[in-house]
């Protein structure tokens, strides 16, 4: 349990950002061999310098972990070298992760994020994503939406994380949204390759793919209908009503439900974004021929034409 503790405040202290001194201090008088354990594996550590090149290499962080910095007690392993090792693995880890850095949208508000390597990146609303300070070739949407504008570079291609899915970039314009355990990603320019070290699935403009509990489809889209939401709009073809909801309150930042039977309805078309959500709804509903009805603090959608109240 000592070297444990000891082990985790090696990992802390190597931490640039690292502010929580008083309780170190309080561990190393709680008890005299936590000083000696400590120095220990400090000196152990000290053979970092022959484990990481002078020019330290990226190590990836994993873009799904949504766990913050922090440490947790790891199983001890007996071996000087051994624990060495771990400690300079995991001390590079714990510096990469102070690296990345999450950008948030509440439900209607958007943010455009211009990275170094000329990608911009249009956060719609109720979006978390996350980026790195010192790899502008990576981002993580953990969820909500996005449009990215790509600024190719076959030598460093942009990868984005959703999940355990990887999307890579082939000069590309496209837009992923993610909500729960589904995905989907549509490509207005260029090329976007699916899981490149696994099924790459090529997707080039005019195609879009979604995967959800019920697997994996690829279809076409109209190139104009990715990311319409920058200019204004929704542009669906034969899309579920709740993908549409779901669509509606992440862009306008309201809440909304649907019966069951509005919600199993199918649309093609475009609807206008409107801030006013009576005049928006009063619009927008009766062109999917479902009537809206204000519901506390929200809107539901329901079967019928009339206009909502």
């Amino acid at each position: 349990m000592m070297n444990e503790e000891a082990l985790g405040w090696v990992i802390r202290t190597r931490d640039p950002e690292f502010a929580d001194w008083e309780a170190f201090t309080q561990w190393l008088e709680a008890d005299s061999g936590h000083a000696a354990a400590y120095d220990a594996l400090m000196a152990a550590d000290a053979d970092l310098a022959r484990i990481v090149p002078a020019e330290p290499v990226t190590i990836a962080v994993p873009a799904n972990d949504p766990g913050t910095r922090g440490w947790r007690p790891m199983r001890w392993i007996t071996g000087g070298a051994v624990a060495a090792a771990l400690v300079g693995v995991v001390s590079v880890g714990m510096l990469n992760r102070s690296d990345i850095y999450t950008v948030t949208t509440r439900p209607g508000e958007t943010r455009t994020i211009a990275l170094d390597d000329g990608t911009r990146v249009d956060l719609n609303g109720g979006t978390v994503m996350r980026f790195d300070r010192h790899d502008a070739r990576f981002a993580a949407l953990d969820s909500g939406e996005a449009a990215f504008t790509v600024r190719h570079d076959a030598a460093h291609p942009f990868r984005v994380t959703v999940g355990s899915a990887v999307f890579e970039d082939a000069g590309t314009v496209f837009n992923i949204v993610h909500s729960g355990r589904a995905m989907r990603i549509g490509v207005s320019e260029g090329k976007v390759i699916y899981n490149p070290d696994a099924e790459a699935i090529a997707l080039p403009a005019g195609r879009a793919l979604s995967e959800d509990e019920s697997g994996l489809r690829v279809m076409d889209i109209a190139p104009d209908a990715v990311a319409s939401w920058r200019q204004g709009r929704l542009t669906y073809a034969n899309a579920p009503v709740t993908q549409i909801g779901a669509d509606i309150a992440r862009s306008l930042g309201v809440q909304l439900t649907a019966t069951p039977g509005a919600g199993a309805m199918h649309f093609t078309g475009t609807i206008r974004l409107d801030r006013d959500p009576a005049r928006f709804f009063g619009q927008a509903a009766p062109l999917m021929g479902l009537s809206a009805v204000r519901q506390g603090n929200g809107w539901l959608l329901k079967e019928g034409d009339g206009p909502p109240r």
